[in-house]
């Protein structure tokens, strides 16, 4: 299986270069060169597995077995998943009026991004390893995706990880889940700045060729195909689970919900349509709409500002994995999407092509969710079920809703719950009812904290090199005297 980038430039790679790249050299994006046709008999087969064994076969088409054969593949996932709370890994509910909400938070940060991130840490471990190399890798967090990171790689030996996140902009027990882990590879900063000031360092530091490849530097945000092709699992989970029958020809479709931010998870679930999965996708966002204009009008645009909403892990400006469906979509047309993304990153604005346009809303619909249809789905959703939904699980089962309100929920639907409401005690309160606090969650504010502050007037991209060079020394330190 090579992979090659969204814009058609950079030479093509094998797994392993996609995983410990990001961006491709072009600014593009990896994708499969060829996407694998599932028929009927693989997905009837399919049918029969559980999460964990679906997560294995898709990685075992994505990846080649030159690289990581299938035996060590397998332990790799169950060692991945062996932390889990739920031994089912994820968990479907049925609930009330056909509301069926497929669970994702049951790693050990209570988010989705344990899923592809615990899988993706081990993928790292074993080729570095084999390799005998290190890697620094250093993440921007508004929230989730720095915990999430942290807990895949914590107490490796052959990787350390320098998380940024912004004081006082996350949940405190976020900010706990980041600052409580003391292991000696993980280096937390709080800066006295918002999420996208913290960028500005990070930006500066990637910037630096040469010195990302002295240091081996790598990110691991919702660009990096390894955590796009885990959560293709979900929507072959969610399909299975809410089809009537697979003995019809042909097969039935099911609806998936999406709440998204940077498209990651959209884009596994445009992958997972495009190999032959029937599943109609519906789109939801919170005020922060870029995703809804573009679906409903063509209108790839940024808005000055974020908005600070309820779905706080929704906040965002730009949805860079809409890459990976614009060029999905046009038939991999590396030309049309690398023309179409310059375009952008010029002028922060753009209308689709009509043929485009008409091709991605044949793919998927979509909704944008106010802070008050997000509460009052919250209120309704516990008072109908007994069921607390996070704010933004509550963008998907309010498009739920909006469907069978309007008589208009004719075939099976599946919201994913990318969190536990357990993470955002505020947000449960503004919906007027009474959070639920995990026992492991409440035993955080106990534990002991370290974390570096980055203030204001400081140097931020110095402080983040010297940090950078101090821990490679210490690899070189080591490598040298593995005994020590």
């Amino acid at each position: 299986m090579w992979y090659i980038s969204t814009r058609g430039v950079a030479p093509r790679v094998n797994f392993e270069g996609a995983l410990f790249s990001g961006y491709a050299p072009d600014g593009g994006l990896y994708m499969p060169e060829k996407l694998p046709q599932l028929d009927r008999e693989t997905l009837r087969h399919w049918s029969t597995l559980s999460y964990r064994s679906l997560v294995k076969e898709l990685c075992a088409l994505f990846i080649g077995l030159e690289l990581i054969p299938r035996h060590d593949l397998n332990d790799l996932i169950d060692q991945a998943f062996s932390r889990f709370r739920h031994r089912d890994v994820v968990h479907l509910c049925r609930l009330k009026n056909g509301l069926n909400i497929l669970e994702l938070w049951h790693g050990v940060t209570y988010a989705f991004k344990d899923l592809s991130l615990s899988c993706t840490g081990q993928f790292l471990q074993y080729f570095l390893q084999k390799r005998k190399k290190h890697v620094t890798i250093v993440v921007g967090t508004s929230g989730d995706t720095g915990s999430a990171a942290i807990e895949s790689v914590q107490g490796s030996k052959n990787m350390d990880i320098i998380v940024l996140l912004p004081k006082g902009h996350c949940t405190k027990i976020q900010e706990l889940q980041m600052t409580t882990v003391l292991k000696d590879n993980v280096h937390v900063f709080a800066v006295e700045g918002n999420s996208d000031e913290l960028d500005e360092p990070i930006k500066a530091v990637f910037a630096d060729m040469a010195f990302v490849q002295r240091h081996n530097l790598m990110s691991l945000n919702s660009i990096n195909w390894s955590r796009i092709l885990v959560q293709m699992a979900h929507y072959f989970f969610a399909y299975f689970q809410c089809t009537p029958s697979l003995d019809v020809d042909p097969l039935p479709p099911v609806e998936v919900v999406v709440p998204t931010g940077a498209a990651g998870n959209l884009a596994a679930g445009c992958i997972a349509q495009k190999m032959g999965l029937p599943i109609c996708l519906a789109v939801t966002v919170n005020r922060n709409d870029i995703i809804h204009r573009t679906v409903q009008r063509g209108d790839f645009s940024l808005c000055e500002v974020a908005k600070p909403t309820l779905a706080s892990a929704m906040d965002i400006q730009m949805p860079y994995n809409m890459e990976r469906i614009f060029w999905l979509l046009s038939g991999s047309d590396s030309q049309a999407t690398r023309a179409l993304m310059e375009q952008f990153e010029r002028t922060l604005s753009l209308d689709l092509p009509k043929e485009l346009h008409g091709k991605l809303s044949e793919a998927m619909t979509s909704e944008s969710v106010s802070n008050e249809a997000i509460t009052q789905t919250m209120g309704r959703c516990w008072e109908e079920n007994q069921y607390l939904v996070c704010p933004h699980s509550a963008t998907a089962v309010n498009y739920h809703y909006q469907q069978i309100d309007s008589g208009q929920s004719s075939i099976p639907r599946c919201c994913l719950a990318p969190a536990s409401a357990a993470k955002f005690s505020e947000a449960v309160q503004a919906a007027g009812l009474t959070p639920q606090t995990p026992p492991e969650i409440l035993a955080l504010e106990h534990k002991e904290t370290r974390c570096m502050l980055m203030r204001r007037g400081d140097d931020w991209t110095r402080m983040l090199r010297d940090t950078i060079e101090e821990l490679s020394q210490r690899w070189k330190g080591c490598a040298v005297n593995p005994s020590e």
